[in-house]
């Protein structure tokens, strides 16, 4: 009984799938779509269940959960 536990019940079924989907997250945030074109060829390639879009949906939302950081500005005054 902790009061800031870390573990979830919903957990995916298929790991390899969820990290598949925070890469593309990442890839989707960058502006990478060398990247993501790839992550989609092998999500195509391998996705055979249900199971595992749920999967890689989950993936995507849990780094879509976290906040961007804002970047300093540049070439710009300060008044």
């Amino acid at each position: 009984m902790g009061l800031f536990r870390r573990d979830n019940d919903d957990s995916p079924a298929n790991p390899a799938m969820a990290e598949l989907g925070r890469e593309f997250a990442i890839a989707r945030r960058h502006r990478d779509r060398k990247t993501m074109r790839r992550i989609g060829r092998e999500y195509d390639a391998t996705a055979t269940t249900d199971a595992d879009a749920a999967s890689f949906q989950h993936g995507q939302q849990t780094y879509d959960a976290i906040p961007p950081i804002k970047r300093p500005r540049r070439n710009q005054r300060r008044r």
